[in-house]
């Protein structure tokens, strides 16, 4: 039986100068997507293809790598992201990894709001055989929901820095 577990986020950040450039600011999507992301773990693949590298996550005694193929939706006043292939380093012989990301973010009235679910479904791995799957399936929201929050935290501080650099060099 594969484990499955998934983590959401929402996000109300207000903006409270500028907020009217921000449609604006979010078209750019390059440098939205280097702003949200770890841009030194990014490399585009062609025009809204993006692959990020994953930080090495600890999971009990393994060591995993996501490395995570996005796709990147344009819409007037919003940026979408989703994952259309994942590569997991660091589990072995791990057929069925699968991973989904859907994450929207989009200026409102007063300033930033967004969402993003992450979710994981793979078969226990065989070093992890003699932990229950409750264990592991909660280890892995935890550690999901430890990713969202980083994002979100990132986006508070280092998306919201950028777009006051955009609007100055404007």
């Amino acid at each position: 039986m594969p484990l499955a577990f998934s983590a959401s986020q929402e996000l109300q950040l207000s903006v409270a100068e500028q907020a009217q450039h921000l449609p604006a600011y979010l078209a750019d999507e390059e440098r939205v997507v280097k702003a949200l992301l770890d841009a030194n773990q990014l490399e585009r693949l062609g025009p809204g293809q993006w692959r990020y590298t994953v930080t090495k996550l600890q999971v009990f005694q393994l060591q995993i790598q996501p490395v995570v193929e996005l796709r990147c939706l344009m819409e007037p006043g919003a940026i979408t992201l989703e994952a259309s292939d994942c590569q997991l380093e660091g589990l072995g012989l791990v057929d069925d990894f699968q991973l989904t990301l859907s994450s929207r973010l989009s200026a409102g009235d007063t300033g930033l709001e967004g969402d993003a679910t992450l979710g994981v479904q793979v078969s226990q791995p065989p070093l992890l055989k003699l932990i229950p799957p409750k264990v592991l399936e909660a280890t892995g929201r935890s550690l999901l929901s430890g990713i969202l929050l980083g994002i979100k935290t990132r986006v508070g501080h280092q998306l919201v820095d950028d777009f006051r650099d955009w609007c100055r060099q404007r």
